[in-house]
């Protein structure tokens, strides 16, 4: 039984259980959110303690929603999942919350004005990838993305008390930045569970096909397609980081360590020539540590404007 199947014999659709108090929820979402494996922590040392039990919430509703699509038997299974969180989710907004996960939530989206909209659209694309596996061109995959990564950083904005159209933008554009790093990261991974995410025109583009991508993925214009996804990648971030700007003081870091985690893959990436078919690109916790501390110098010590030099760390 893996971790989760473990969670959802406990706390899924068959399961029963008591409700549980604000506070065990919360510790529950905590739990769950130091028990899982990120590239970069949810929650670092420099994130307020006041924040932490909020992070862990919304976390913990993204980690099951993703947990319900990509553990399922089936892709029926997957959406009957995912059919039952959004019930879950609406009955929350209704004030009347059960699970752990939502008893959490509900004073979270509470104390924050979280409305539903970005929760709801994250299952929009939890249910997509039990029905869409391919993409057929880039603007596809950045209308996927809209639902599958934008969310989350809106959802960051609520919790910065700091949402806005302005910062939005820039948001967004981290968000799907982050997406994309972490589609060119897992290439193989997301292979074996029958989804391409790298849209078919840029495999026509480099002379490949995607219908034959185990023996393409040996050739050296594959590692050409991951450069041309990693540049578009890094284009995104780059032109997301003044959003780190739109946040208090007492949250900069932390955003500004997921922007820098997120380039710091697509440098990974390039250490290993692009080629993500035969190993997974992963980030140490020497390179984590020196990228937390190097952020929490340049802003709270140096007061500059976020535009942080990681190479040096990851070099």
């Amino acid at each position: 039984m893996t971790p989760f199947q473990y969670q959802l014999a406990n706390y899924g659709p068959k399961a029963s259980w008591q409700t549980p108090s604000t506070s065990d929820a919360y510790a529950y979402c905590q739990d769950l959110t130091a028990a899982t494996y990120e590239n970069f922590s949810v929650i670092s040392w420099f994130l307020p303690t006041e924040l932490h039990p909020h992070f862990a919430a919304i976390y913990s509703y993204c980690r099951w929603a993703d947990n319900l699509a990509d553990e399922a038997s089936s892709d029926a299974e997957g959406l009957t999942l995912l059919a039952w969180w959004e019930e879950q989710l609406e009955s929350c907004f209704q004030q009347d919350a059960h699970h752990p996960v939502f008893v959490a939530l509900k004073r979270t989206i509470h104390e924050f004005k979280i409305p539903i909209t970005p929760l709801r659209n994250l299952l929009i694309a939890f249910r997509q990838d039990q029905t869409k596996k391919r993409y057929a061109n880039y603007r596809e995959l950045l209308a996927y993305c809209r639902n599958s990564a934008d969310p989350v950083g809106r959802l960051v904005l609520y919790l910065g008390r700091c949402y806005s159209p302005d910062a939005v933008v820039y948001s967004d554009r981290v968000s799907t930045g982050l997406q994309l790093a972490n589609f060119w990261q897992d290439v193989r991974r997301d292979y074996n569970m029958g989804r391409v995410y790298i849209p078919a025109e840029d495999f026509q583009q480099f002379g490949l096909s995607v219908d034959d991508m185990p023996k393409c993925a040996q050739e050296e214009a594959f590692r050409e397609l991951i450069k041309y996804e990693v540049r578009r990648a890094q284009q995104l971030l780059e032109a997301g980081e003044p959003v780190v700007d739109y946040f208090p003081s007492k949250l900069k870091v932390d955003v500004a360590l997921f922007v820098r985690g997120g380039q710091t893959i697509l440098q990974q990436i390039r250490h290993q020539n692009y080629d993500t078919w035969q190993r997974r690109p992963k980030v140490s916790k020497r390179v984590k540590m020196g990228l937390l501390m190097k952020a929490w110098w340049e802003i709270h010590v140096r007061g500059k404007k976020f535009g942080l030099d990681y190479h040096e760390v990851v070099a």
